[in-house]
């Protein structure tokens, strides 16, 4: 609905759904399961924001691989700029943004690496090529040609052509652990709805507050 909607047709400002909501896992889990439904490509995807050591932000697409009450994770290459930015600053942001719901949720917290055992178990998820990927991308750094990139595919592959491929020691995971969650949902006349989640510390209950839009 946009802006020049008229006024009989706006829905009520007050939804009586999600902002009742009490802690936000709950209704986060609610959410992602819808966008599985309606979203045509990768629901799980999320903008992943950094900053770089004179404190430039730095904003790129992920994909979330899992998410608990413990917070939400993700992988790549430790040498990746993402990486080496969070290994300087363990701090992020997110954004899972559902065009198709006109939903986002914005998450902000503290970043830690995922376990040894996490990483593995993953990694043996992925397919077979994207394992082999992994070993022969350098991740963030210049790449002399496309070819350069799929001769270095071929000969990893050559490595592993039976068999299962182990996760390269240089490729793992983090888990950002939210201190805030905001939930956002589009209304008509930019009457939006917002609510946001905050905790002072893991384990903390979490408090809740109703935002202007």
């Amino acid at each position: 609905m946009t802006d020049t909607t008229s006024m009989r047709h706006q829905t009520p400002l007050t939804s009586g759904d999600f902002t009742a909501a009490d802690e936000p896992f709950a209704l986060f889990e609610a959410w992602l399961n819808e966008a599985i439904k309606s979203e045509p490509n990768d629901p799980n995807a999320m903008a992943l924001a950094t900053v770089d050591a004179d404190g430039l932000p730095d904003v790129r697409m992920v994909l979330m691989k899992g998410f608990d009450s413990a917070g939400f994770v993700f992988y790549s290459h430790i040498a990746s700029q993402k990486g080496r930015e969070l290994a300087a600053n363990p701090k992020a942001a997110l954004l899972f943004h559902w065009k198709s719901l006109r939903r986002q949720v914005r998450i902000r917290g503290n970043v830690t690496p995922v376990s040894e055992a996490e990483a593995d178990a993953y990694f043996a998820t992925r397919p077979k090529q994207a394992q082999i990927g992994a070993w022969a991308s350098k991740q963030s750094q210049p790449l002399e040609s496309r070819f350069a990139f799929e001769q270095a595919i071929a000969k990893v592959a050559a490595k592993h052509v039976i068999g299962e491929v182990p996760r390269p020691p240089g490729w793992s995971g983090w888990r950002v652990t939210p201190s805030r969650i905001e939930f956002w949902h589009d209304r008509p006349f930019r009457l939006h709805d917002r609510i946001e989640f905050r905790r002072d510390a893991v384990g903390q209950p979490w408090s809740k507050t109703r935002m202007y839009p």
